[in-house]
């Protein structure tokens, strides 16, 4: 796997840019979640700066004379990283590093590095890993360009451009291999589900910190490690249940879904992921306090969309709902929906009783003659 450096001492100044209809507003509550991922990877946060702008510049995305200014910044609040919301170009990385003389990241290999500090089982690391890796791939150059400032214009291209091939090979190699293992990973995740076809699949989905494992705990009994941060639960648990049920169901609690998540990500879970897109129900878990409840769950099926999930029923499940100040469920389209708080096990009989009734009529359906 690919090192990455931790950033646990690192004072990062998080960066945005509000591009054409793109509202500040809009760019100044992602840069919150954008902290709290910073925060997760262990990082301190001295400061933020947000630019509007028609569109991104080329060299550095943002604009030179705010380059300026973040180099100040640094000086001033004792910075010595910077982290983008958006990703960045690998060439746009390398100018900002050059003028600012600092690390500079984006947000998706930010969620890389949590991803690879979090993943527990060696399915999940090498998802990350794969994930990893593709990110990495259009970045070596940058890794070689001491050679050129060493050797000048005549001799510049030996040692470097050798040693740049010779990585770039390395990790092609690499990305063949992990998606070979990947594809065997997702040949016995097939044959697994095959084994449960006839059973009752219901599956955990919905934004990261909504209270998905919580939920996922109280439902099954298990013991599955909760907390209040993003991206608590990478790696995909599933419990068989059958006690107060008509027949067996299976629970499954998944990764977190988030916005701007890399789509390497999305590429290397595809496998964990199918047990979304093959379960007979979701449970759209989301967080009933969230300011920004409604673009979260937008964004939770916009992910579901794109893993060919949209066709499965779902239940809407407001949690943390002791928390929240009369709440009222955004239910324009007939959902089915529950209020529940699954740390104080507040409305979970009832939507236990909507689950056993529903696997009560899948196992009607299954079998009843054709």
């Amino acid at each position: 796997m690919i090192e990455t450096k931790k950033i646990e001492k690192e004072k990062a100044i998080l960066v945005g840019l509000a591009v054409r209809s793109t509202r500040r507003e809009e760019v100044d509550e992602s840069l919150d979640e954008l902290s709290a991922l910073a925060v997760s990877a262990g990082a301190k946060v001295v400061g933020r700066r947000i630019q509007v702008r028609p569109r991104p510049n080329p060299a550095f995305y943002i604009g030179k004379g705010v380059v300026s200014e973040l180099k100040e910044m640094l000086g001033d609040l004792g910075g010595n990283s910077i982290i983008f919301d958006d990703s960045l170009s690998p060439a746009q990385q390398r100018n900002l590093e050059k003028e600012l003389d600092a690390k500079v990241i984006d947000r998706p290999i930010l969620i890389l590095d949590i991803f690879a500090t979090r993943a527990r089982t060696s399915a999940s690391r090498l998802q990350v890993e794969l994930a990893q890796l593709e990110y990495t791939l259009p970045r070596l150059t940058g890794a070689w360009q001491h050679f050129s400032r060493q050797y000048g214009g005549i001799g510049a291209k030996g040692p470097g451009e050798t040693q740049l091939e010779i990585d770039r090979r390395q990790v092609r190699t690499k990305i063949a291999h992990l998606k070979k293992k990947l594809v065997k990973l997702g040949k016995d995740r097939a044959t697994q589900r095959k084994r449960r076809e006839r059973l009752f699949k219901v599956a955990l989905v919905g934004y990261t910190n909504a209270g998905k494992s919580t939920l996922f705990n109280v439902l099954t009994k298990a013991n599955v490690r909760t907390a209040n941060m993003l991206f608590t639960t990478l790696d995909s648990t599933t419990r068989v249940m059958s006690t107060g049920y008509p027949c067996q169901v299976i629970f499954s609690d998944t990764v977190g879904f988030i916005k701007k998540l890399p789509h390497q990500l999305v590429e290397s879970f595809k496998s964990t992921l199918e047990e979304v897109a093959q379960a007979d129900l979701l449970l759209h878990v989301a967080d009933s306090t969230d300011p920004k409840l409604d673009q979260h769950i937008a964004q939770t099926r916009k992910v579901l969309s794109e893993i060919g999930a949209t066709k499965v029923p779902y239940i809407m499940i407001y949690n943390k709902i002791d928390n929240a100040d009369e709440f009222h469920p955004l239910n324009d389209n007939g959902d089915t929906s529950f209020l529940v708080s699954a740390l104080a096990k507040t409305g979970i009989s009832s939507l236990q009783a909507e689950i056993i009734s529903r696997s009560t009529k899948h196992m009607v359906q299954i079998s009843s003659p054709l």
